[in-house]
């Protein structure tokens, strides 16, 4: 499974349930006990405790993540092995968590196991990603490199628009699906943040740690260091334009609000 800093998830969900409509099929004034699962720093983990009644617990491998968790409690687990009784919780989710595993369907069991009504899991769409920029080449480029990295990362990070036949495969019933795009802006006045990541882009240093990624997914040297060539180009115009409060970037992320229910025996 890959691993995320705290800095990376932060700025990444940042602003993700200014709306929150999409979370309706989770009935989560109904909840007693919720179990977020892969929950990182905790950003959905506070979200359903704003919105439910319930008792909240956050879950996840890394012990440092689970550090900025604020939950009712925080549970050091194996996504595929939760140290959890059968039906100890109402509902059992996550958030971009499916995408980084190798077995989903295997996971989405593991959840059903350990939930007595619902289970519901919220993943992006990583090949329906829409960008705008105000620097001509960024959205071209992002989209090359995203097609291409796709291609080359070891899990289906495009699952949300296909998690109803994983819940299915799992065993779930009445398995609903709800789109929700997560609408990322940069725009003056630009936070600390947001002007590292532009340096980034200038030096291409993301796109360097891709590399073996986008090799992966079939592309050779050359073309890598004629991407990397544009990519810092891109960015060093990008930092122009903040230095003149000109520049100004839009990207969608679709994400897919999948929910199905735990099958009663009979």
């Amino acid at each position: 499974m890959r691993r995320f800093s705290a800095e990376y998830l932060t700025d990444t969900r940042r602003g993700m349930w200014e709306d929150r409509a999409a979370l309706a099929p989770l009935s989560l004034r109904d909840r007693e006990r919720v179990l977020d699962v892969g929950c990182g720093t905790g950003e959905l983990t506070r979200v359903l405790a704003e919105e439910s009644p319930a008792t909240v617990v956050g879950a996840d491998a890394d012990r440092e993540l689970l550090t900025h968790v604020d939950a009712d409690g925080r549970l050091q687990a194996d996504a595929t092995r939760l140290p959890v009784c059968d039906g100890a919780f109402d509902l059992v989710t996550c958030q971009a968590l499916l995408i980084n595993l190798s077995d989903p369907v295997a996971t989405v069991r593991e959840f059903a196991r350990a939930s007595s009504d619902l289970v519901a899991a919220i993943e992006p769409d990583n090949s329906e990603v829409r960008v705008e920029s105000t620097v001509p080449d960024e959205a071209s480029l992002a989209e090359s490199a995203r097609r291409t990295y796709i291609e080359g990362v070891e899990t289906d990070v495009t699952l949300g628009g296909s998690a109803t036949a994983v819940f299915e495969d799992a065993g779930l019933t009445d398995v609903r699906t709800r789109r929700h795009e997560h609408v990322r802006t940069v725009e003056p006045p630009y936070s600390t943040v947001e002007l590292e990541s532009a340096q980034r882009k200038a030096t291409a240093s993301r796109l360097a740690e891709q590399r073996p990624t986008l090799e992966a997914g079939g592309m050779t040297g050359s073309e890598y260091d004629r991407l990397r060539s544009a990519w810092r180009e891109m960015g060093r115009a990008a930092v122009t334009q903040m230095q003149d409060e000109a520049y100004h970037r839009r990207a969608v992320i679709p994400f897919y609000v999948t929910v199905g229910r735990v099958p009663t025996d009979g």
